[in-house]
C-alpha cells in the first residue's frame, strides 16, 4: 500500500518506520525542514509538501497536534484516499473532518508514547502490543475502510480497539489526560524543595514520568478534550478531598486511625492488582458494527482481520463463551 504520513514527530515518525518495516511504500512530510532532513538522512522518502506526499497515495495518516490539523486538512482538498489520524482526542477531530468535507475518514489513536518527542525519539516497534483505538461511528464510518486500517495496524502488532469518538474521549481523560495533569502538579513540588527532590524514589519517578512531556503538548492534548478532562478532574479532586477529610490533618491523634482510609484506598489497590486483565482465548467474530463496538466496550480488541471475520480477544472475566 502507498501511504503518506504527515508529521514526523514521535508518533508520526514511528508510524513511518513501522509501515516501512512492514513493506509498505511510505512517503513522509513534516513542516519543519530539519525534521525532513533527519528523516531523509534515516533513509526515508520525504516530500516538500503534504499535497506532494499524498499524491497517488491510498492512505494519508495525519500525525500532528490538534491545533495544526485545520491547515493540513485544507491541503487535502480533492483527495479521494482514506484519511486517518493519531490525535489523542477524537470528537473534535471528527467534527473538523466533517466541517471540511473529508469523505473517507476513520479516526485513530495509538496508546503508545514516551515523555520525549521528535523524530529522533521515534522507533519502528513503538506500536507492538499497544492498544490502537479506531473510531467506529454508527451509521457513518465505512466498515470496509475501518477494516482496512484494522488489518494494517494489527499487521504492525497493535491491538485494535473499536470505539466511538465520544467513548474514546471519556476513557482517555481517565487514563491519559488527567494523569498528565496530576504528574505535572506532583513534579512541580520539587522545584523549591531540594530535600524532597533528593528523597524522590520509585513512587515519585513512576507517578511523574509523563510530567517531562513538553508542556505545550500536554496543554494541546488536555485542552482539546476539555469537557471530559474537566469532569474527570473534578471527580478525582472530590475523591482526594474525601481522603483529606479522613486524614483529619488538624488532629494528630487521628493520623494513627487508619480505618477510615482503607475503604477509600482499597478500590484502587484492587483495580491496579487486576490490571492489565488476563485475555481469554482467541475467538472469530463476524464483521458487524454493533458487535465490534460491544467488543470495545467490554475491554476487548481485534488481533487480526480475515476475509470474512475478525479474530478477537476479550478480558477473561468479561468473555462469554458460546
Amino acid at each position: 500500500m502507498r501511504i503518506a504520513v504527515a508529521g514526523l514527530g514521535l508518533i508520526g515518525g514511528s508510524l513511518l518506520r513501522a509501515l516501512d518495516a512492514a513493506g509498505h511504500q511510505v512517503i513522509g512530510f513534516d513542516a519543519d525542514p530539519a525534521t525532513r532532513d533527519a528523516a531523509r538522512a534515516a533513509g526515508f522518502q520525504v516530500a516538500e509538501s503534504l499535497a506532494e506526499a499524498a499524491s497517488g497515495s491510498e492512505l494519508t495518516a495525519l500525525g500532528v497536534p490538534m491545533p495544526v490539523l485545520p491547515q493540513l486538512i485544507t491541503e487535502l482538498a480533492g483527495y479521494d484516499g482514506l484519511v486517518t489520524d493519531v490525535t489523542s482526542v477524537k470528537g473534535p477531530v471528527r467534527d473538523l473532518m466533517r466541517a471540511h468535507g473529508v469523505g473517507r475518514f476513520v479516526g485513530g489513536h495509538p496508546m503508545a508514547g514516551k515523555e520525549i518527542s521528535g523524530f529522533a525519539a521515534s522507533e519502528k516497534d513503538l506500536f507492538a502490543g499497544c492498544a490502537w483505538v479506531l473510531c467506529l461511528e454508527p451509521g457513518e464510518t465505512d466498515l470496509d475502510d475501518w477494516l482496512a486500517l484494522a488489518r494494517l495496524f494489527t499487521g504492525m502488532g497493535a491491538r485494535v480497539v473499536p470505539a466511538t469518538a465520544g467513548e474514546h474521549d471519556a476513557a482517555v481523560a481517565k487514563i491519559s489526560h488527567v494523569p498528565h495533569l496530576f504528574a505535572a502538579v506532583l513534579a512541580a513540588q520539587i522545584s523549591n524543595d531540594p530535600l524532597a527532590g533528593a528523597l524522590g524514589a520509585g513512587s515519585f519517578r513512576d507517578g511523574t514520568r509523563v510530567a517531562a512531556t513538553r508542556a505545550e503538548l500536554t496543554a494541546a492534548m488536555c485542552g482539546g478534550n476539555a469537557g471530559p478532562v474537566g469532569r474527570e478532574l473534578r471527580r478525582l479532586i472530590g475523591q482526594l478531598e474525601e481522603i483529606a477529610d479522613a486524614l483529619g490533618a488538624d488532629d494528630l491523634v487521628q493520623l494513627l486511625e487508619v480505618d477510615e482510609l482503607v475503604p477509600l484506598l482499597k478500590p484502587g489497590e484492587q483495580a491496579r492488582r487486576a490490571w492489565p486483565a488476563t485475555a481469554g482465548e482467541p475467538s472469530a467474530m463476524a464483521v458487524d458494527e454493533t458487535a465490534l463496538l460491544e467488543l470495545g466496550r467490554s475491554g476487548g480488541w481485534v488481533t487480526s482481520v480475515n476475509a470474512s471475520d475478525v479474530v478477537t480477544l476479550r478480558p477473561e472475566t468479561d468473555r462469554n463463551d458460546p
